[in-house]
């Protein structure tokens, strides 16, 4: 997944004022914080693009050439994408 500055922008923003809102945390530097919340959206969204990469050739690889769109796909899919997750102790 590939997002633009912009949206990553928009997204730290959203974030770093929900949990400001929330009072979770208090802010010395509101620029870091913000820059910290971008680094942050990239590397989630670097890394679901190669989970999402991994998953998609796993289910090519299979001998039954499941087709793309079908609900067998949509199975195998979230299947390998579930082990993906948990492999990365991301669940």
């Amino acid at each position: 997944m590939s997002l633009s500055e912009e949206r990553l922008s928009h997204l730290a923003h959203l974030v770093i004022d929900g949990i400001w809102n929330d009072d979770l945390v208090d802010y010395t530097d509101d620029d870091a914080a913000i820059r910290a919340g971008k680094r942050a959206m990239a590397q989630w969204a670097a890394e679901e693009s190669q989970i999402d990469a991994t998953v998609r050739a796993k289910v090519a690889s299979l001998k039954r050439n499941v087709i793309e769109g079908t609900p067998e796909w949509d199975v195998m899919y979230s299947k390998y994408y579930e082990e993906e997750m948990n492999r990365r102790g991301q669940k």
